[in-house]
């Protein structure tokens, strides 16, 4: 990539990309006047026409590649969208209270038309006016609304709504929140996700509350790819079975509505959930395969080039699955278009020139994983893997053609030609059984597919080493298993998706016709799933890992870069610099970081899981306690948000926790236990602890899959102590003789004190009034007091308060939530206890570290 002798490296726009990458990542961490920045450039731009004209070029590129660090800089800290996100949240700040509002806006995404009827549709609006009540304001906005059945008596029909799509009008009733990230370390920005696609506000409406309005809005290039779109997506449904549809509805244009729960985890755990959405390496494969086909059906390079780039720049229009695919299609083009001018000689200059055109458009894309992901393996393939093939397998390849002329052995390197003089041997004596037609297609055919399988393999390979970091600090896994999945599964899919849109295309003309090329994508799609579900269902499938620590981030980088530099040398350095991000990668995989504890501390957080439950102890001697693992709200509530994989797990990652020492449940009910089949999946405790109440069937699940993986099930109840990683552990209720119910109830919770020295932690679940008046003789004196049942006026009563006497307090409760949790009456009985209160809602996660004489309190992600 950089030559040896001084002079410019052979790939500079992919190092300029580098440094303009680089200098966006700069400005997102440190900030200087945009003036200074640009006196920079001109200065730099000075002397390095004055080096030109000296003719010392390789002092002139370097201060060029200065000048690109210089403009990336520039780039991001001139960017608008941060901008005009703000003000767009700050617009809408008035009227998302959670209060009851009167929204007037048209449809700009319409929601799935298609697969099994759901209580609940969702659809992206842009709001034309709002009236709180105080007076209606104009304000275009983008919001997410949920629409759903109101859910009457059951005398009562409620009329079928009429589905909203693109350009439709319409006014409705709406409760507005706007979108709030977690606050705890490690917590996915999910506000930014939705502020990239223009969503500043998530709603919810009653379907019989929204009212259609005359007239339609939106432009003539939204209507057309959205009719383009609901066409599609039925003619799919009218091809396949639902199951299958909905999985071709993912895989061919993005849409993952009707893709059920297990079925995505089963894709993510076998490391092939890249095939399941629509990524990069879907428009890669239809482009490939589009490419390849008008080249074998002798269309010249530029015709081909120009009918693969409109496809998938058409792909890319239809999908609408935002900028990761308009991305993508865009380097695909540029790849091509780069490919006619400087053929393969410059395919790491062209990767550069893709990233430099999506970058110079929206530097904040550096930051989306989807960009890294795509460009990291682009530029390693061309960077890494074709000058590694170039060595290896392209030799013996071009030592294959014109097979039967022995004047072309004459054009050949010495080793190329013994290796067809070896063939020639081989086949002279398979002539002699098989004939000779049968002979020559099965050995030069086995030679070719046992070459094209080692390149697959090699490939395979540099990619699950090189995408190790990403993969780890993005994902926290460590697919194992996924090298032999993606072997069976991409080759599948290279024939699934060009048949899937064949079919889908023929169907417009003769449902008939299509059918048989229908059945060749289903069958392709029924391995594709079969392999996924039986490499998913193996337990260690994959790993979960901690993020990775500062100094294995800069090693798995440098050892990358290495791989670059030495990718075009010779095959012995090649091999070296591929040794190296292999040795990182099993660093990333094998060594555990150090979790983030302080010693001879006794430590609580309140995780912040809105409203629910989930606090984390580690005791003075860093043995790790959960005690519960949040939820969706309500009894028996399902929901395809999964607090225990999307919220608890990452604070524990960010933490460099890996393992649990034990793992509590205060009592059955969903916003307390949802998220732990995750929890016990990722981090393995060795102990699960209970209360007396083993009644409520919603538990067997989780004490039959803590068994399985070998915990030790512990009940505790009042009465019961101990001590635990150099602390005293009390359970002081429920008692074990208390009238359990099959339901769970608030009052079943295990209500444990934790003490270290003379300070001491009183996590009370969901007690009650009840439960408190018991607990007041038996001594629950405590420093700090975790309040009961988020704040709410069923618990934390003056009498409990004043046993307690604790000095710090903590309620974990949502934000805006509709309960008003914590209630004002709660708040008042604290404030007037002299007890300093802390709340997750406004600050995020909660800790406190007791050092056996005091108490100190931190808030916030930066735990």
């Amino acid at each position: 990539m950089y030559s040896l002798e001084g002079r410019p490296p052979r790939a500079p726009l992919f190092l300029a990309a580098l440094f303009f990458s680089g200098g966006i990542g700069l400005a997102r961490y440190c900030w200087r006047p945009s003036a200074w920045i640009v006196a920079a450039i001109a200065g730099f731009a000075i002397a390095a026409l004055s080096f030109l004209f000296r003719r010392r070029e390789h002092l002139a590129y370097g201060l060029g590649l200065l000048i690109m660090l210089l403009l990336g800089f520039l780039a991001l800290q001139t960017s608008e969208s941060a901008e005009s996100a703000a003000a767009a949240s700050a617009s809408l700040g008035r009227f998302t209270t959670g209060e009851e509002i009167t929204i007037t806006a048209h449809v700009i995404k319409s929601p799935p038309s298609f697969g099994p009827a759901g209580e609940r549709t969702v659809v992206d609006l842009e709001t034309e006016s709002l009236d709180d009540g105080a007076g209606s304001v104009a304000l275009q906005s983008g919001i997410r609304l949920s629409i759903y059945r109101h859910g009457g008596s059951p005398d009562e029909e409620e009329p079928a709504a009429v589905p909203l799509v693109y350009g439709d009008r319409a006014r409705l009733v709406a409760k507005l929140r706007e979108p709030r990230n977690f606050g705890n370390l490690g917590a996915w920005d999910y506000a930014g996700y939705l502020h990239q696609q223009g969503i500043f506000a998530l709603g919810s409406a009653r379907s019989d509350r929204v009212e259609h309005l005359p007239g339609v809005s939106g432009t003539r290039y939204g209507f057309w790819r959205d009719r383009a779109r609901r066409s599609v997506m039925g003619m799919m449904h009218r091809l396949w079975p639902e199951q299958q549809a909905g999985l071709m509805d993912a895989m061919l244009i993005g849409e993952r509505a009707f893709v059920e729960r297990p079925m995505s985890v089963d894709f993510q755990r076998s490391g092939t959930y890249h095939i399941l959405v629509v990524s990069g390496m879907n428009v890669g494969i239809l482009a490939f395969v589009v490419f390849w086909t008008l080249r074998r059906l002798r269309s010249g390079e530029t015709l081909a080039s120009v009918l693969t780039i409109a496809l998938a720049l058409g792909y890319a229009y239809l999908c609408d699955s935002g900028a990761p695919i308009l991305r993508s299609a865009a380097m695909i083009s540029l790849y091509l278009i780069g490919r006619l001018f400087f053929r393969d000689r410059a395919s790491l200059n062209v990767v550069g020139a893709a990233a430099l055109f999506v970058l110079l458009i929206t530097p904040r894309a550096l930051f989306d994983a989807s960009f890294q992901l795509t460009f990291l393996s682009v530029a390693a393939i061309a960077g890494i893997g074709v000058p590694f093939l170039e060595k290896t397998t392209a030799p013996l390849r071009e030592a294959l053609r014109h097979f039967e002329s022995t004047s072309y052995d004459q054009r050949l390197r010495p080793r190329q030609a013994q290796f067809r003089l070896d063939l020639r041997l081989v086949l002279s004596r398979l002539e002699r059984i098989a004939g000779k037609w049968l002979a020559r297609t099965a050995l030069l055919g086995s030679v070719r597919f046992a070459l094209a399988a080692s390149e697959v393999l090699a490939i395979s390979v540099l990619m699950q080493i090189v995408l190790a970091l990403p993969m780890a600090a993005y994902f926290h896994r460590a697919t194992i298993l996924s090298l032999p999945a993606n072997l069976i599964v991409v080759p599948l899919t290279e024939i699934m998706m060009p048949a899937a849109v064949a079919a889908v295309a023929i169907g417009y003309l003769s449902p008939i016709l299509a059918h048989p090329v229908a059945l060749v994508a289903g069958w392709t799609l029924t391995g594709i799933t079969g392999t996924v579900t039986t490499v998913g269902h193996m337990r260690g499938a994959d790993l979960r890992v901690a993020d990775p620590q500062l100094i294995l981030i800069v090693a798995a980088l440098s050892t990358i870069a290495l791989g670059f530099l030495l990718g075009r040398h010779n095959l012995m350095l090649i091999v070296v610099g591929v040794g190296a991000i292999a040795a990182s990668a099993y660093w990333i995989v094998a060594v555990a970081p150090q979790p983030h504890l302080r010693p001879d501390v006794l430590e609580v957080t309140g995780i912040d899981v809105g409203q629910a439950d989930s606090t984390l102890v580690i005791s003075p001697t860093g043995k790790t306690i959960l005690i519960d693992a949040a939820g969706p709200l309500g009894f028996g509530h399902a929901s395809e948000f999964d607090f225990g994989e999307n919220v608890v797990s990452p604070y524990l990652w960010a933490r460099g926790i890996t393992h649990l020492d034990a793992v509590v449940i205060t009592h059955g009910h969903s916003d307390h236990i949802g998220g732990m089949h995750s929890i016990f999946n990722n981090f393995r405790p060795r102990e699960l602890w209970l209360g007396p109440n083993t009644l409520p069937s919603v538990l067997k699940p989780i004490v039959d899959q803590a068994k399985g993986l070998n915990a030790e099930v512990k009940i505790y109840g009042a009465g019961d102590s101990f001590d635990w990683g150099g602390m005293r552990v009390r359970a002081l209720s429920p008692p074990r003789d208390w009238p359990f119910s099959e339901r769970p109830e608030n009052n079943d919770s295990l209500v444990l004190q934790f003490s270290y020295g003379s300070t001491s932690a009183l996590l009370t679940g969901d007690a009650q009034r009840q439960v408190e008046r018991l607990m007041v003789s038996r001594g629950p004196g405590s420093t700090v007091l975790k309040v009961a049942h988020n704040g709410s006026l069923t618990s934390t009563t003056p009498t409990f308060l004043a046993a307690v006497h604790p000095q710090y307090a903590f309620v974990s409760a949502g934000y805006r939530n509709q309960f008003h949790h914590p209630r004002p009456e709660t708040l008042a009985k604290l404030s007037d206890a002299h007890v300093k209160t802390y709340r997750t809602d406004l600050m995020g996660a909660l800790t406190f570290y007791l050092d056996g004489n005091r108490v100190t309190a931190r808030t916030g992600p930066q735990n």
